[in-house]
């Protein structure tokens, strides 16, 4: 596929901003130069026509239970198997995350229009337009919302648009999952009330919901009560790889009927059916996930979710600058430029416009 021809990429999640406002990351990282550290920066999302998604705000748990880009694999490759994260703090939630909004303020103001915070479908089209990345500001769990709900109201006006309910630990609202393979992602209680009238509240203002990372029993609920599409953000196909982090085909089916979307992860212990941690994964992993569900529940329903900057990439890929060997191993698998189109960013943005109020 001619690079002129491959289509922009509105990516389900990434976690670069951790580098920004937590102290314990890659301080001497810019954004704005090229680096072969992490995984998204300026330069390399330009080379690989990245147009924007998800800028994720996380909060990380003490001691941290996830991988992160650049640790050292070489000793021993495992299979994903952490225990549940411990629950957070409120008042430390808070803080951590209003450091992370503002940072995204921060990149956006010091970007010389590079970069711009969107909060409708026209303003994301209109940055594909120009060739500026569109931040879409995420919340990768829910624990710095209170249960009145009155943090979710402030973070709206503050440009949120899509909200994870949990990450892999509990909070007041669901459990997430803990990584374990292989295992079903039925590992606990459905939704508390709170959590139901947090959904309640998304679907009336307009903010994205998203199940990564939530229990099975904590979907269920979703879906009953959720009347905006089901998104899972950055997940995979757990007849494929059973971890708790992937879809049931059940899940899967649920999400085409509500006319929603599966952002595939690009993780390599998601993606294998061994489950390893293990960066020699061929891109082609990547691509049995997409086809999976594009033949399960139909190619509008199917998208990517990197994780980048917060998990470990297929080495074939590396980064952000790879997207064209993914994008090029889909063509060459069957899939036309129109397939592309809705795979690299369209999809997303139908499900968009069909959740945001404005």
């Amino acid at each position: 596929m001619p690079v002129g021809d491959q289509p922009l990429v509105f990516d389900g999640h990434n976690d670069t901003l951790e580098m920004l406002y937590l102290i314990d990351r890659d301080q001497n990282r810019s954004f704005f130069l090229r680096s072969d550290r992490g995984h998204i920066d300026l330069p390399r999302a330009i080379e690989g026509g990245f147009g924007g998604g998800l800028f994720s705000v996380f909060i990380p748990s003490q001691p941290p239970a996830k991988k992160r880009p650049g640790e050292d694999l070489s000793e021993t490759i495992t299979r994903y198997d952490i225990p549940m994260a411990s629950s957070l703090p409120f008042d430390c939630a808070q803080q951590t995350s209003m450091k992370g909004v503002a940072s995204l303020y921060r990149l956006e103001e010091t970007s010389q229009g590079q970069v711009s915070v969107v909060r409708t479908v026209a303003e994301v089209l209109d940055c594909f337009q120009k060739r500026i990345i569109a931040a879409v500001l995420h919340f990768e769990g829910a624990e710095a919302i209170d249960a009145e709900l009155d943090a979710l109201y402030v973070f709206y006006k503050a440009g949120l648009r899509s909200l994870g309910i949990t990450w892999s630990r509990i909070n007041v609202f669901a459990h997430g999952v803990p990584y374990k393979f292989p295992h079903s992602p039925d590992t606990g209680p459905g939704l508390t009330e709170a959590g139901k009238e947090l959904v309640r509240a998304c679907n009336r203002i307009g903010i994205l919901l998203d199940v990564a990372h939530l229990n099975e029993k904590g979907f269920w609920d979703i879906e009953k009560l959720s009347d905006a599409p089901l998104v899972a953000s950055h997940s995979g196909v757990h007849a494929l790889c059973p971890s708790t982090r992937n879809l049931t085909d059940k899940q899967l089916d649920a999400i085409g009927a509500s006319g929603g979307i599966v952002g595939v992860n690009f993780h390599v212990a998601f993606l294998r059916a061994d489950g390893r941690l293990d960066e020699d994964t061929p891109i082609m992993e990547i691509v049995r996930h997409i086809d999976y569900i594009a033949h399960r529940i139909g190619i509008e329903h199917v998208a990517l979710g990197s994780d980048f900057d917060g998990a470990t990439m297929p080495q074939e890929l590396r980064d952000v600058a790879g997207l064209p060997k993914l994008l090029h191993a889909l063509c060459e698998n069957g899939y036309d430029h129109d397939a592309l189109e809705k795979l690299s960013h369209r999809n997303w943005i139908r499900v968009l416009r069909k959740t945001w109020k404005e």
